[in-house]
């Protein structure tokens, strides 16, 4: 099977206290937070390495929690682990620009949503916001086209690549173990409570679990359905919202983060500047039927018109294909977006399992808190 890490003498019932389905930053923030509580865990990954789905395709934005509707999950996670996150980069020494964040109002008549925007991020717990006038925004980044800005500085960027070694490293020092190449083949309740899990690969194996996460975001909703007593109507539908990255030929133009005010379905395609330096668009959204991370460069002239509201000195023949990646939405176009689902046996009926669903953005910022709120709900 491939894992790696030292058990610490599990219950003589189990052979593991705790599977965790899927290694991404999600799946691996819950394994963290279980074995930081003294649980042997165990992480199945269906992948050759750790974080190759949806954690390895994505914004690598640390954001500060400014959207999200009151009392949700988003709103209330984002805010922890966003604040969780920023002193286990230091401690870890994982790369990060703790840069800020401009939301600009690029016409007047944008003004009353960037207010909106202002109010619940406040209400959200949002730390240092400011809400700067056109020529203040302007001032800060020269370049910059807009009638008005809300600036929040608890924004950034970061290596999302070190942050999920550092959780690997974290895991594997606590006594963790990670399968890889271990895709889920599915479980069984046992009777007296706890798991039966499969893995299949090449060592297939079986194991006993007496706790069981799922998370492996694309494929949450095809793991659960391999789960025995899972009820099917139980497991949200899947929608791929896939986005596209542009990158700049050329000198970054702005420090700070550049969105403009959210889309139907996502924040709408935002500008960054890596911690390497790199200048980089996206993501834009189109709803596709399958995986597929191929990146059409006609795109580009979307971005072109999108980018000029906000930047108008972009030059022409600028930008070139970067990557692409793919949400994990259990919301369809045009559909009210949902919040994150965390379901435990209230939803599905089965003690000592969560499953989580719809873990898109701000899913990598939140990925700390998420794990800590699994780990206190099953532990």
């Amino acid at each position: 099977m491939g894992a790696t890490g030292t058990g610490r003498g599990v219950s003589v019932d189990f052979d593991f206290d705790a599977c965790i389905v899927g290694a991404g930053a999600v799946g691996l923030a819950c394994a963290y937070a279980l074995s930081k509580r003294g649980l042997d865990t165990l992480v199945l990954e269906a992948a050759a390495a750790v974080g190759q789905g949806v954690s390895s395709r994505n914004s690598e934005v640390i954001h500060g929690g400014l959207y999200y509707p009151t009392g949700s999950l988003k709103a209330r996670l984002c805010v922890a682990g966003r604040r969780a996150l920023y002193p286990f980069l230091d401690t870890h020494k994982v790369a990060y620009r703790k840069c800020g964040k401009l939301v600009v109002a690029m016409e007047p008549q944008d003004e009353a949503r960037l207010a909106a925007i202002a109010d619940q991020a406040r209400t959200n717990g949002v730390e240092g916001l400011a809400e700067l006038s056109g020529p203040q925004a302007m001032a800060l980044e020269p370049g910059l086209r807009c009638a008005a800005a809300l600036l929040s500085p608890e924004s950034g960027v970061f290596d999302s690549h070190a942050y999920i070694q550092a959780l690997v490293g974290e895991i594997e020092g606590l006594g963790g173990a990670i399968a890889l190449a271990s895709p889920f083949d599915g479980a069984e309740p046992l009777p007296g409570g706890g798991f039966v899990v499969r893995a299949s690969g090449a060592e297939p194996t079986t194991v006993t679990s007496r706790l069981l996460v799922i998370a492996p975001g694309l494929g949450a909703q095809a793991a659960a359905a391999r789960i025995a007593g899972y009820p099917p109507d139980r497991i949200p539908p899947r929608h791929l919202g896939k986005g596209v990255y542009f990158k700049l030929q050329g000198k970054a133009p702005f420090e700070r983060l550049i969105y403009p005010p959210p889309i139907p379905g996502a924040l709408g395609t935002h500008y960054r500047k890596d911690v390497g330096g790199q200048a980089v668009f996206g993501p834009d959204l189109a709803y596709v039927e399958a995986e597929d991370y191929a990146l059409d460069p006609a795109r580009a002239a979307g971005f072109y018109a999108k980018i000029r509201r906000f930047w108008p000195g972009l030059p022409d023949d600028a930008l070139v294909p970067d990557y692409a990646g793919i949400r994990p939405k259990i919301h369809g176009p045009g559909e009210p977006q949902p919040d994150f689902r965390l379901d435990g046996a209230e939803i599905h009926g089965l003690e000592g399992l969560i499953a989580l669903f719809g873990i898109e953005s701000p899913g990598l910022t939140a990925s700390l808190a998420i794990g800590e709120e699994v780990a206190g709900r099953l532990a």
